[in-house]
């Protein structure tokens, strides 16, 4: 349950506190100083991602808080220099995506685990808010076809299979540790890899189900996953990491904001991410309009 702060109160707050830095900035003016109170929120460019970001952004507005929304700025190359950089206030991330960029080599698997490392990791400036419930893990997916074709069941079975194989995903992924070095270091499986810029949506779908590429990279929240045409297969030697929802904020958000997050992120559950995620790839509803019947759902 959200309960958000009375936004009388916070506007009250946020007013003596613009007051005051007028009354001490340099520019009598006090010019730009409304843009610099604003709370910078981005996403990915990935729907579910901005969803959960808009979600926030609207939960902040509500408690009386200047927000500015970043969105669709890219993965996580491009956005995390933003990040530490102080230029983006707010963020929702994964739990163990990104702790394998700041720790490459963390042994860190479980959920608990990989979000200890993640706080203990997380550099100067930064700050790890409440994980979330809900997780949209990357898992490695065939159709039902091949799987029951070559006695597929887990990424280890792969090795065996006596065609060439060719994984699909964001281009980002051919670099990143699931990616083609992964399979091979992991589980000694060589692939090819194909770009399919969807995020694992219906694209990705397509082409697995054409034949195009024979695995791919699809999110686990993803509303495609409830296909029976589709098989996640197993991963005994951990490569993919425990993945939660995860808000990565500066250490200078407001604690009350921090707070308003936290309980976002308390009340998002797996099965709710996959119905907001169902609601943009099945409805095609823009992400403020399903997260505002999520805020009013859950207030």
């Amino acid at each position: 349950m959200i309960r958000r702060r009375p936004t009388a109160l916070a506007i009250l707050v946020l007013g003596t506190a613009a007051m005051l830095a007028s009354c001490a900035s340099a520019d009598p003016l006090g010019a730009g100083s409304e843009e610099d109170a604003a709370i910078v929120i981005g996403s990915q460019d990935y729907y579910s991602n901005e969803i959960i970001a808009e979600i926030y952004a609207q939960a902040l507005e509500e408690a009386g808080y200047d927000v500015r929304r970043e969105f669709r700025i890219g993965q996580r190359e491009v956005y995390l220099p933003e990040i530490e950089s102080g230029a983006i206030d707010l963020f929702p991330e994964y739990t163990g995506p990104l702790l394998q960029v700041w720790e490459p080599d963390t042994p860190a698997r479980k959920a608990d685990d990989v979000y200890a490392a993640l706080v203990e990791t997380v550099p100067d400036g930064l700050q790890v808010l409440d994980q979330s419930a809900a997780t949209d893990e990357d898992s490695y997916v065939v159709t039902k076809a091949f799987a029951e074709q070559y006695g597929v069941k887990s990424i280890a079975d792969l090795a065996d299979v006596p065609v060439p194989l060719t994984l699909g995903g964001n281009s980002e992924g051919e670099d990143r540790p699931n990616g083609p070095s992964g399979l091979k270091k992991s589980y000694g499986v060589d692939v090819g890899f194909a770009p399919i810029e969807d995020g694992g949506g219906p694209l990705t779908v397509k082409a697995l189900l054409d034949d195009q590429v024979q695995l791919a990279i699809i999110y686990t929240a993803s509303p495609s996953m409830s296909s029976s045409e589709l098989v996640a297969l197993d991963d005994p030697a951990g490569l993919f990491l425990a993945s939660h929802v995860v808000p990565i904020a500066s250490a200078d958000l407001p604690s009350g904001a921090a707070d308003v997050i936290n309980r976002i992120s308390a009340a998002l559950t797996p099965a709710g991410l996959v119905a907001l995620n169902t609601q943009s790839i099945e409805q095609e509803a823009p992400a403020a309009t399903i997260a505002a019947a999520w805020l009013a759902e859950n207030d």
